[in-house]
């Protein structure tokens, strides 16, 4: 790559689309800047699949030639560098992730439906009590607490540590509050996790981690320490910041796109659909790093070399009319896509993906059912972004709720 016509990705575009739009006009690899590093970026919906599914394409750091030289204390530094699975790729993915998948059936799913609709239940009491006039910001008050609290049920997060897990958490999922996401605030969730992780040891209970903990690998061996914590530590910053966005994006959508909620209301649709399309149209995340090549390898016509790297364009992917039609770029429940990749694809598909549209499913079916008059406080245009080249979402979902439903 050269740094020719290399496009600078800023995390914090007003227009994510339109510099996806660019991206993919521009070509289906195209060379970017990312925080500092240079990448080629997967933009169109078959690059992506090739590059999610190509056997020369590998997630491990090992690969990429200029890991020494890339920025310090960036998002994507964050995640290239994370020890779990996440990074990790063929037999040694494999014995990761084998002991998270029993937590993600759709028997354990089907039979944790109960709790997750019990703490919707208690969000729209909530929301029922402020006063239906007032703007009510849905991204902290509903899409933030739901997923959380369900991922902390599940991994186990004692009562004592909560108040101090939320206002840590609060920061990373960007809602508000009195800490900003920095790497001081990353390191005091590290430390507080791993003291949790500590207690659990002592006293073990029914949830995952003392699962993790106890439960020996095929091959007799049990994940280390350092593999317990990353493991444990993915799984709750995973498993609802994307979803917060997903629930925060989809509510947005139906309020702001007109006509969409009343296809819904009048069982034209059914509420999976709006998960699946804002899915397509407004994934939860927007770029995310990042695949090393092992060998040169050529890609849509383009020559990646060894050890380069590739970011994956999911949000640029869900709206290409190359694959979706010149529509692309409308939400429409009507016209539900075939599929998408904004759960990845391959090995690395997300284990949480089934929790993920269960959660947002029923707090839309919920939220939508309870308060028939509810409408957006502002336009859309004067949402803002997240500010973040990771995830893709609004700050904020101010919306005015109306009366609840009789």
């Amino acid at each position: 790559m050269t740094d020719h016509s290399r496009f600078i990705l800023d995390p914090a575009t007003s227009d994510l689309h339109g510099d996806d739009d660019r991206l993919r006009a521009a070509g289906p690899l195209v060379p970017v800047t990312a925080e500092g590093v240079h990448t080629w970026a997967a933009t169109r919906y078959s690059t992506l699949l090739a590059v999610l599914t190509h056997p020369d394409l590998s997630r491990e750091l090992r690969y990429w030639k200029d890991r020494d030289s890339a920025p310090p204390g960036t998002a994507i530094t964050r995640i290239v560098t994370d020890t779990s699975l996440l990074n990790a790729e063929g037999d040694e993915h494999r014995r990761l992730r084998a002991p998270l998948t029993p937590a993600f059936t759709p028997r354990r799913l089907k039979g944790l439906r109960p709790r997750i609709e019990e703490l919707t239940a208690a969000l729209i009491d909530r929301l029922a009590a402020m006063p239906p006039d007032q703007p009510v910001d849905m991204r902290k008050e509903y899409a933030y607490p739901l997923p959380r609290d369900v991922i902390s049920d599940m991994i186990g997060i004692p009562v004592a540590h909560q108040d101090r897990l939320h206002e840590l958490t609060d920061a990373v999922a960007q809602v508000g509050g009195s800490l900003d996401d920095t790497p001081d605030v990353r390191q005091a969730l590290h430390v507080l996790l791993g003291r949790i992780i500590d207690e659990r040891r002592d006293s073990p209970g029914e949830d995952l981690i003392t699962d993790l903990i106890t439960l020996r690998e095929q091959d007799g061996g049990r994940l280390t320490n350092e593999e317990l914590f990353a493991t444990i530590e993915l799984l709750f910053i995973a498993g609802h910041v994307t979803t917060v966005n997903l629930i925060t994006n989809a509510i947005g959508a139906l309020l702001h796109v007109p006509d969409q909620v009343e296809l819904l209301r009048a069982g034209k649709c059914p509420y999976s659909a709006a998960v699946e399309e804002t899915l397509r149209w407004d994934s939860p995340i927007a770029y995310f790093p990042m695949r090393y090549a092992r060998r040169d390898v050529e890609i849509d016509g383009v020559r990646v070399r060894a050890g380069e790297p590739v970011l994956a364009c999911f949000a640029s992917a869900g709206r290409d009319p190359g694959q979706y039609g010149e529509d692309a770029h409308l939400f429409d429940l009507t016209d539900p896509p075939a599929g998408h990749l904004s759960f990845g694809h391959g090995p690395h598909f997300c284990l949480g993906a089934p929790l993920a549209r269960l959660e947002a499913e029923v707090a839309l079916s919920a939220l939508f059912d309870a308060f028939p008059e509810i409408a957006p406080a502002v336009s859309a245009e004067e949402l803002r972004p997240l500010d973040t080249l990771l995830g893709n979402s609004t700050r904020t979902m101010p919306v005015l709720l109306g009366p609840r439903a009789q």
